[in-house]
Parts: C-alpha cells; sequence; structure tokens
C-alpha cells in the first residue's frame, strides 16, 4: 500500500549543524531536531505516537519521525501561547507532539472515509492515520509566522519560510497579533513540515486531500471528520496543560494553576457571579481599590466551573483552594497572613451585612476600560475572630464538611497502562469496604479521588456554560452521557472513571460520584439534609433507578482486576444491567480489566 510513496520519496539532505556558540545575553541558541525531541517525554510521546500505527520502525521515519524533525527545528523554543495553554519554552512543541498523540487515539475509534466500503477503509487505512497526525501537527504552525517576532544574533528578523533558525534568536509577542490569523497562515509553512513525497502521496486519496487542505486553510467546518479530530484533540491537549501538575519535570509552567484559576475567575466574574447587589444575593462586591468575592461561594463555583471544562488538579477542600490563590498571588492577605478576610457590606439605603471575603486586585480581572463601576456603598474590614478558619463561611450560612478531596495528583506523561494503574492505589482505600456492602454506599473515606488528565473541555472557557438541571440520578446519567459524548470523560483510558467490561458500563466507585457532586455544588444543601456525604447523595439517587447490575450474593459493587506489564490491582464500581444508558454503540472491553472471581 504505501510503496507508491516510497517509490516517490527522495530522501531530504539536511543542513549541516551550526558549530556551538555561546549566546549573547536574552538569546536563546537554536537546537538540533534531535535534541530538542530527546526530552524523556518527548520520547515517551515518539513511542506512543508509533504504537498508534501499524508501521516498521523505518516506515513510521519515513512517514512520521521526518516530518516531527522538520517541525522541531522550526517551532525550538517557542511557546505555544503568551499566557494560555503551553506558554513555556518548548511549548509549541510539546503541544504539537501531544495533539498527534491525541488525535491518533481518537482516530482509531472511526472508520475513514465515513460511508466507504469496508475493502475501501482498509486500503486507505494508513494514509487517513497520517493525515490525521499532519492536520493534528500543523494546526496552529501559523501562530510563529504571524505571532511573534523573532530576531536573529546579528538584528536580522526572521520569518519561518526562510527556513530553520541557524542563529541565536530573541522573540516577543506581536501586540498587534489577530487572534485567528495563525489558522489562515497555516499555508505559508506546511511544505516546511510535509515534503513533496508525502503531499504525492496523500493527494491520491481525494476525500483526504480535500480535508486535509481544508484543516490546513483553518476551515475546520468543512473537513469533515477530520477536523472534529482535530478539534477535540486539541481540546485535549489544551486541557491537559491547564489541569497538569505545575511539578511536572521539564515540561510544566511554573504558573500553570496560577492561570487556570485566573482565567476561571475571569469567566466566572464576566458570565455568572452578580456584583454590587445591594441588599440581594451578591457574589461580590468591587470598590474603587479591591474586588471582594464571598470565600465559599467563589471557591465552590470556582472548582465547579474548572472541572466542568475539563480541568483537573483543583482542590476540593475550601482552605486547600484558598491557600492555593494566596501563594500564587491572586488574593491579597489578610492582616493576620492568612487569605480570609471579615468584612461588613453597608449600602447606600442602610442595608447591612458581614461575610468572609477573598481580597483580589480589581486589575488582575478587568482592563481599565473594562472595570465595572465600583459600589456606591462601602466594604469595612473588621478583625478576624480568634481561631477563626479560612474555610469560614458568610455570617448566617451554614458552614459544610469539606468532601473527600481531589489532590493534586502528578498528571504527568506516561504510558496509558502505567497511568491507568496509577490511579489504583487512590481508588483502592477509598472503595474497599464497598466491596461488601449491598444496598448501603461505601463508607466516608479521606481518600483522595483520582485525576483525569486526559479530559476534553467541551466548551471554551470564554463561552457560557450551559445551564445544569436539578440533581438527580437521572440528571448524573444525562452528565454521564454527554461527558461520554462529548469525550469530556474519557472512557478505557488513564485514570478513567467510567470502562467497559463484560460487554456493558463499569462505574468506577466513589471517584465517578464525587466528580459529579464536585461539578454540582448545590448538592452539599441536599446531601446535609439527609445527613450524608454529597457524592454518597449522588449514588443512593443512582442506585434508586435500578440501572446497574447486582451479584448473585445481592452486592451492588462488582470488583475488576486490573493487570499490566508491571503491577495488577483492583477497582471497585458499578456495572449496568443495559450498556446503551451510556452508549449509543459499545465500546470494545478494556483489554487491562477483567472481572475478579469469587
Amino acid at each position: 500500500m504505501l510503496s507508491l510513496f516510497q517509490r516517490k520519496r527522495v530522501p531530504l539532505t539536511k543542513a549541516a549543524a551550526p558549530p556551538p556558540v555561546e549566546p549573547a545575553k536574552g538569546l536563546t541558541p537554536p537546537q538540533s531536531a534531535t535534541s530538542l525531541l530527546a526530552e524523556p517525554h518527548r520520547q515517551r510521546l515518539l513511542e506512543h505516537i508509533w504504537q498508534r500505527t501499524s508501521l516498521s520502525r523505518r516506515q513510521f521515519r519515513s512517514l512520521y519521525l521526518a516530518p516531527l524533525e522538520r517541525y522541531a527545528e522550526l517551532v525550538q523554543q517557542f511557546p505555544a501561547s503568551e499566557a494560555h495553554h503551553h506558554a513555556w519554552p518548548g511549548g509549541m512543541l510539546d503541544h504539537g507532539l501531544e495533539i498527534v498523540a491525541y488525535a491518533l487515539k481518537l482516530r482509531q475509534s472511526h472508520l475513514l472515509p465515513a460511508g466507504a466500503p469496508p475493502e475501501v477503509q482498509a486500503s486507505q487505512a494508513e494514509a487517513w492515520t497520517a493525515g490525521t497526525a499532519y492536520a493534528a501537527l500543523l494546526h496552529d504552525i501559523g501562530k510563529i509566522a504571524v505571532d511573534l517576532h523573532v530576531e536573529q544574533a546579528d538584528g536580522v528578523v526572521w520569518h519561518p519560510w526562510h527556513g530553520p533558525l541557524r542563529q541565536p534568536y530573541r522573540f516577543r509577542y506581536r501586540t498587534d497579533r489577530e487572534y485567528r490569523l495563525h489558522g489562515a497562515a497555516t499555508g505559508l509553512l506546511y511544505t516546511r513540515v510535509l515534503d513533496a513525497g508525502i503531499l504525492d502521496w496523500l493527494s491520491d486519496y481525494q476525500d483526504l486531500w480535500s480535508a486535509l487542505l481544508y484543516v490546513l486553510a483553518g476551515q475546520y467546518e468543512h473537513a469533515g471528520t477530520l477536523g472534529e479530530l482535530v478539534v477535540k484533540a486539541d481540546q485535549a491537549s489544551v486541557a491537559l496543560a491547564l489541569g497538569g501538575d505545575p511539578a511536572r519535570a521539564m515540561a510544566a509552567p511554573k504558573h500553570a494553576l496560577q492561570r487556570k484559576l485566573l482565567d476561571g475567575l475571569r469567566y466566572l466574574l464576566r458570565e455568572e457571579f452578580k456584583l454590587n447587589q445591594p441588599g440581594g444575593p451578591s457574589d461580590g462586591w468591587l470598590t474603587q481599590d479591591a474586588l471582594w468575592l464571598v470565600s465559599k461561594t467563589v471557591s465552590d463555583k470556582l472548582r465547579a466551573h474548572l472541572l466542568s471544562q475539563g480541568i483537573e488538579g483543583i482542590p476540593s477542600n475550601n482552605t486547600a483552594v484558598f491557600s492555593v490563590l494566596q501563594d500564587h498571588g491572586i488574593v491579597q492577605p489578610a492582616p493576620d497572613g492568612k487569605a480570609i478576610w471579615r468584612a461588613t457590606v453597608t449600602s447606600g439605603t442602610g442595608w447591612s451585612h458581614s461575610f468572609t471575603f477573598l481580597r483580589l486586585s480589581p486589575a488582575l480581572i478587568w482592563e481599565s476600560g473594562e472595570r465595572p463601576a465600583p459600589f456606591a456603598g462601602t466594604v469595612t474590614t473588621e478583625e478576624p475572630l480568634p481561631g477563626e478558619d479560612d474555610a469560614s463561611t458568610p455570617s448566617g450560612i451554614p458552614a459544610t464538611s469539606p468532601s473527600p478531596g481531589v489532590a493534586d495528583s502528578p498528571a504527568g506523561i506516561a504510558d496509558p497502562v502505567s497511568d491507568l494503574l496509577s490511579m489504583l492505589d487512590a481508588s483502592d482505600a477509598a472503595t474497599t469496604s464497598a466491596s461488601s456492602a449491598s444496598a448501603e454506599p461505601p463508607s466516608p473515606s479521606t481518600t483522595a479521588t483520582t485525576s483525569l488528565p486526559h479530559l476534553t473541555p467541551t466548551t471554551p472557557a470564554s463561552m457560557p456554560a450551559p445551564a445544569k438541571a436539578t440533581p438527580s440520578g437521572e440528571d448524573f446519567i444525562a452528565w454521564l452521557k454527554q461527558g461520554i459524548e462529548s469525550r469530556k470523560l474519557i472512557i478505557n483510558d488513564a485514570k478513567a472513571l467510567v470502562h467497559t467490561v463484560d460487554g456493558t458500563a463499569y462505574l468506577v466507585s466513589p471517584g465517578v460520584f464525587q466528580r459529579y457532586a464536585q461539578e454540582h455544588p448545590e448538592i452539599q444543601v441536599l446531601a446535609r439534609q439527609d445527613n450524608l456525604h454529597d457524592w454518597q447523595w449522588v449514588q443512593k439517587r443512582f442506585e434508586k433507578l435500578g440501572l446497574h447490575r447486582k451479584q448473585d450474593s445481592g452486592l451492588n459493587i462488582w470488583t475488576c482486576e486490573v493487570t499490566g506489564p508491571r503491577k495488577s490491582r483492583r477497582l471497585h464500581g458499578y456495572l449496568l444491567m443495559a450498556p446503551s444508558a451510556l452508549f449509543a454503540e459499545v465500546p470494545p472491553d478494556n483489554p487491562y480489566l477483567s472481572l475478579a472471581s469469587g
């Protein structure tokens, strides 16, 4: 099948690498593709990409590694964005490798070209796989042509159509850049990455060729399934970057958590929070010199919003959230050094009430011309009460016990089996008692819920989130189904909370219920009325639906053995009687999971 391509391909002659020189202060020396791709996390991604193809190493080098090397030489140490995702040195290359890996994973669930006879799909399979990788890799490459101003050591401005950098360089983001222009600029550069032999090969497949050209022109709406794969893979890579572990070696930006918290606060203040409401429900007040946000409200809503966008790593304990906001310089410390301020709000009409607040600088949230009008009344600070905890709530609002937490677990970049196994340490202790329970849910646990590094946000952070239905067992199932269909909840993958086992859906407990509860903080009030944790309240509503399969002994919980090349563990959860409750088409069973006997 690849003979035509291999016959036409002419190996490229690489330019000799420049001799090492000591760059001037403030300049970055260019690196070879070999050096750039030698980082361990990038090598693991390359191995993952190879495993998603059905090629020999020699074929893989021609079809994948050579374009990836040319891409690496072009993007060097450029970030993928100035202050959003992958905004660290080398972020553009990391994003490129990640999105290729995600896109190839998603591509395995599709028979392409859609609607073609099986023999046609089989004959074109490798071409569509490679085309998916190229579309994913190149979707953002126009950024280095139109978003960056790059200057070489000799003072000459560098443009990527000149070829790879051969001198030390410095760069800055253009202040006049247009946000969407980079999509149109891809056409300037893709021949720098895909050689004539590859283009000749792809052009023989008309459906693929058309879809690929539409993606490279930024016209995803005309690119069909290929466009959808790239968009979903891009969202997955962005979610991983914004929710990843800040300690991720050699890759994670130092301020990733700070950015995602700020982006979430800006969204909430733009779309959801009510400010300066005298005598009525208000989430905060804006004065001339400070933004005062009600502490518990902002913590609950910020966590729920970020989780709904597929962003992980947000602690479920409010005290921890306040500490994180303070540690990252987002909230200003009170006189006692803690994050919480106690203050009294008084309106011009005489209404007055005391709250516990987080205090922020308005400049962190709004540009000068965007700032709303300040509150007409006053916000007067008070001395903290003796022994008052950072997790205190507004006066008159009862405090709640924190639900079982989500720890900042390392996301890292690992192979799927290792990631899948790594989640078990967190879930085993939390669910061991569940395996011996029947109608009663597992007992409360302080064990951390597993993080989900592979979630895909279905709605950009700048767009309003859809209205939420009232929490219930039925809404939990609808939430699961929508999350799976939109790929916000990835199944059968690293740290997933939903798998396919024994021909049906398997829900990891209590993690999947904790996840739903964290996206629906209003459950806390309902759960308190029944003297339950929020996730237990959800679990009980799910059980009442009668959708799960019970064991012959009457037990609700099923144990799964999870095996890999190095170790094995156990999961506990619910099996659905009918997979159609969640899946339009039932995926194959997870090969690493099997129901435990006895």
